[in-house]
């Protein structure tokens, strides 16, 4: 069932309002939820261990970025995407992600490469060993950090958003099709931001946005 949400793990120094929202947010990017599949508001507040107002509260906040739908009946799901709305997250996506890793390029350092590296190991051996989790936690890390390089607060706000459209359709392609067969072009990005080649790195990430919602696509 939807309901076997991950307990949320403390997060030190956060108000409890904001850890449910981080943790519930979780739960939608990275699979827990899955999208279609009802879960109900007691269901959720019982699998979080958190009070009923900062659940509801969570679910507000997500709602309103579009990574939850209310269906009546205190019930709420993950929404299913349509081909139409691939299309368009995708027309969304080639029109912001490629200036972020061009504005990346332009700024990274080798430190900030060296830590991007990191994360793309992981997530090769994720990708290895069939660890789905795994690999949408270090996938979502390596374009989190990828944007977070642009120092473009605006952009980086809305790429955040559409990941919370498109992600939990992810870990349904990762169920039909494992992790070995998903796109990659991130060794072509980390060559091109070691360069400081915007225009490459630009491209690199085109391609494996591209390639990877054509596989949403064909999963529905």
């Amino acid at each position: 069932m939807a309901e076997n949400v991950a307990e949320a793990k403390p997060q030190a120094g956060l108000p409890a309002h904001e850890r449910v929202y981080r943790s519930l947010r979780d739960a939608v990017l990275f699979g827990a939820l899955t999208p279609g599949e009802p879960v109900t508001i007691q269901g959720l507040v019982e699998r979080l261990n958190a009070g009923m107002t900062p659940v509801r509260e969570a679910i507000r906040r997500l709602t309103a970025e579009g990574a939850l739908q209310a269906l009546g009946n205190r019930r709420i799901q993950v929404p299913v995407l349509t081909a139409a709305l691939v299309e368009e997250l995708t027309e969304v996506r080639l029109a912001l992600e490629p200036r972020l890793a061009m504005r990346a390029a332009e700024r990274a350092g080798a430190e900030d490469v060296a830590r991007l590296a990191g994360i793309d190991v992981r997530l090769d051996r994720a990708i290895s060993r069939g660890d789905i989790e795994g690999y949408l936690r270090e996938n979502h890390s390596f374009h989190a950090c990828l944007n977070g390089m642009a120092e473009a607060p605006i952009m980086t706000a809305l790429a955040d958003s559409l990941w919370l459209r498109f992600g939990p359709s992810l870990r349904v392609v990762c169920g039909q099709v494992g992790t070995r067969h998903l796109p990659d072009c991130h060794k072509d990005l980390l060559r091109a931001l070691a360069a400081g080649d915007g225009t490459m790195a630009a491209r690199a990430i085109e391609e494996d946005l591209v390639q990877g919602m054509e596989v949403v696509l064909s999963s529905l």
